[in-house]
Order: C-alpha cells, then sequence, then structure tokens
C-alpha cells in the first residue's frame, strides 16, 4: 500500500485545503489506471479537458463499494501486466533484428540492392523500439521502484535492448557491403559456403535467444555458448582460406571478408551477451565467462 508521502510525489504533488479532493491528488491517477469503470473514467477524462472540474475523482467515486485491498490488487495486476508486455516487447524486437539480419544476407549472397537498401531504412525502426522499451521500463522504475526479480528483469532488459540495436547495426553494415559491391557479389565463390553457415548460425542464436528470453530458460541461455564456439571456429577457417596461396579474388574482397566475419561474430557474441543476462535474470547470478 502507497505510504501518504508517496500517493503525494507519485501525484504530481497536489496540494489542497479540501479533505476529498486532496485525497484524490494523492491517488487519483493511481485509481484511474486500475480502470474499474471505464464509464467514470471516460467522464473524469471529458471533464479535464473541458477545464470543468477537478481531473482526479475521489477514491470513492471510481467504483462505490470498492476496497483499497481490491484497489490495491488491481494495482499489482496492472504493474505485473506492464512487466509481461515489455518483455513481450523484448521478444518481437529480436525477431524484428532476425529478420533484418536474413534480408541483409539475402542481399550480400544475391547481389540485391534492393534488399540491401530496405535493411538499411527498416534500421530506425529497431532504434524505435528500443527507445521505446527503455522509456517503458524507466517509466517503471521511477513509478514502482521495483526490487529483487522486478528490478532485476528491467536491468536485464535494458542491456538487451542494447545489444539488439547493435546487432541491427551489425546487420546494416553486412547490407552496406552488399550495396557497395553492386552489381556484382561481394563473396567470392570460395568462401561463399563459410559466409552462409555463418549466417545461418546467427539465425539459430538470435531465435534461441528470443526463445529464451520468453521462456526464461536458463539451460537453453548456456547452449548458446556452444553455438558461439561453432562461430569461432568458422570465423577462423575464413582465415585459413585468405591466407592460403590459393587465393586468387584480391586485396578488396578479402577485406569485406575480414569485415563479414568480424559482423556475424559480433553479431554471435551480442546474442550470447542476452542468454547471460536472462541467466542473471532467473537466478540473481552473473553466470561464470566462458
Amino acid at each position: 500500500m502507497l505510504t501518504e508521502p508517496e500517493c503525494q510525489h507519485r501525484a504530481g504533488g497536489h496540494h489542497t485545503t479540501d479533505a476529498t479532493t486532496e485525497h484524490a491528488g494523492k491517488c487519483g491517477i493511481h485509481i484511474l489506471i486500475v480502470r474499474t469503470n471505464l464509464s467514470l473514467i471516460e467522464s473524469a477524462a471529458q471533464a479535464a479537458v473541458a477545464g470543468s472540474g477537478d481531473v482526479h475523482p475521489p477514491f470513492t467515486a471510481v467504483r462505490p463499494g470498492l476496497t483499497r485491498g481490491a484497489y490495491d490488487r488491481g494495482m499489482r495486476d496492472f504493474y505485473q501486466q506492464q512487466l509481461s508486455d515489455i518483455v513481450d516487447e523484448l521478444v518481437e524486437m529480436t525477431g524484428g533484428v532476425r529478420e533484418l539480419l536474413r534480408d541483409a544476407t539475402t542481399a550480400l549472397l544475391h547481389a540485391d540492392v534492393a534488399k540491401a537498401e530496405s535493411v538499411i531504412s527498416a534500421d530506425k525502426h529497431v532504434d524505435e523500439m528500443r527507445e521505446r522499451i527503455e522509456d517503458e521500463s524507466f517509466e517503471i522504475l521511477a513509478l514502482q521502484a521495483p526490487v529483487a526479480g522486478d528490478l532485476r528483469t528491467l536491468v536485464a532488459t535494458l542491456r538487451m535492448v542494447s545489444d539488439l540495436e547493435r546487432m541491427g547495426d551489425l546487420a546494416v553494415h553486412v547490407a552496406k557491403v552488399a550495396r557497395m559491391r553492386y552489381p556484382t557479389k561481394a563473396v567470392p565463390a570460395t568462401v561463399e559456403p563459410t559466409i552462409a553457415e555463418m549466417a545461418d548460425v546467427a539465425d539459430q542464436m538470435i531465435e534461441n535467444a528470443a526463445k529464451v528470453i520468453a521462456n526464461r530458460d536458463v539451460a537453453a541461455a548456456q547452449e548458446l555458448e556452444e553455438s558461439d564456439d561453432t562461430m569461432d571456429q568458422l570465423r577462423k577457417s575464413l582465415f585459413r582460406i585468405l591466407l592460403d596461396d590459393t587465393w586468387t579474388a584480391g586485396v578488396e574482397p578479402a577485406i569485406d571478408i575480414v569485415l563479414l566475419g568480424r559482423y556475424y561474430e559480433r553479431i554471435a557474441d551480442h546474442a550470447v551477451s542476452m542468454a547471460r543476462r536472462v541467466v542473471y535474470l532467473v537466478t540473481g547470478q552473473h553466470p561464470a565467462p566462458a
């Protein structure tokens, strides 16, 4: 239950002389959020817009007979729904980044400049999702003062959206390589199978990261470390091909391949970072470095 100072602060610090409106100023905003009587809420909103009365109705006006216990339960339910919505948005953002990387890989392997341009343009949507999730997380931190597991959820979320935004940026880098080398393919035939396999591993890791977030699956999070080892081995194989005497594609393609290998490897690293944050979220302990 909120204390009197907390109510004053969360309601914006309203001070009135009338006891009824003072109580409304303290807790009216939270009463509206419960949404126990939509018609009265709409009426109050219309009255506020018209300037015809107090913005905050008295506690008993929202629903006659509503007890404080019922009000508190409604607030807790709403708070938990806010946390659940943030996790859902995080999973959605992960899916968006996965789609971005898929399109970037298609542009790279098939010299599809239109697809590359679409990836570059779509990156702004990933940035917008990050901003929205961060704003919602900060709002809950400011208004609800979460602790324990709820606090870990929000802290992990703020870190994971940063990982996802960076993964989106790396997908854009892949698309820019494809666009720069158009109309020719940026990836020589000798390394195309390796690049394609790296893209597949990265795609699978992002998909698994989304599942780890949605299900809070610690075991699956730890399995992502193994996929990251596979990605590291693939990148090493790229260097072996580039340093072999049979490499005849030239310097510029070699530089492209080195950069592309780094982009895919970093995407995998960010996926592992997200999985580790889920382990922290569930257990409260940071996993030991691999």
